[in-house]
């Protein structure tokens, strides 16, 4: 499941995000969902959330559900 609608992701969640600094080369970074950013319902680049290790990126995938 891709990470552009904020109703799938909740705190909890395992997810891949692209770091800002990454965005160009795509690499992804595992973590689990602290805080949820983006206010909107969906997001073209991905949610913005906040993992539970303090970095901050866009949602890429949605890996599973606790």
């Amino acid at each position: 499941m891709n990470g552009k609608n904020r109703k799938d992701i909740f705190p909890g969640l395992a997810v891949d995000i692209v770091l800002k600094q990454d965005q160009r080369t795509g690499k992804r970074t595992r973590g689990i969902v602290k805080d949820i950013l983006t206010n909107s319902a969906t997001h073209p680049h991905g949610i913005k959330v906040r993992l539970e290790d303090g970095q901050v990126g866009r949602v890429q995938e949605i890996l599973r559900q606790p």
